[in-house]
């Protein structure tokens, strides 16, 4: 989960933080995946590594998105707040999670997870400035 970091400030500077995001969130999608399809102890290491991966380029990708949007001055308190809210939502997320799991069992909480990425990609996409294959739409066009 935190390994990763030792490369994906480097992965943010060659491909961008869309793309790192992007990539974190598909890979947040296929742990998910990866753990439907089984539950022997293969299927959760393939798990918690894909989503230790996807969280690392989602998490850091986001946070450099989000400081490119304000000025030096700001940072600092949009980083806190912004920390602030995704562990807090990691919190809740920990909780929920742990109900639905003794309530209705480990696929349904697999599947339920899918909703959010959804949403966050569906996001991403809104918000990117340009395609998130960069630009070669442009480049075939010329």
């Amino acid at each position: 989960m935190y390994g990763p970091s030792f490369w994906t400030g480097r992965l943010i500077t060659r491909f961008g933080a869309s793309k790192a995001v992007a990539a974190g969130l598909l890979l947040t999608a296929a742990s998910s995946v990866v753990g439907l399809l089984g539950i022997q102890v293969a299927h959760f290491w393939a798990t918690l590594i894909l989503l230790g991966l996807g969280w690392n380029f989602g998490f850091v990708g986001a946070s450099s998105m989000v400081l490119e949007c304000h000025r030096p001055e700001e940072k600092a308190r949009v980083q806190s707040l912004n920390d602030f809210v995704v562990f807090g939502t990691m919190t809740i997320g920990s909780f929920l999670s742990g109900g639905l799991l003794s309530a209705y069992g480990w696929n349904t909480v697999l599947w339920l997870s899918l909703l959010p990425l959804v949403f966050a990609i569906a996001g991403l996409v809104v918000a990117s400035p340009r395609p998130l294959g960069g630009d070669m739409l442009t480049r075939k066009a010329r």
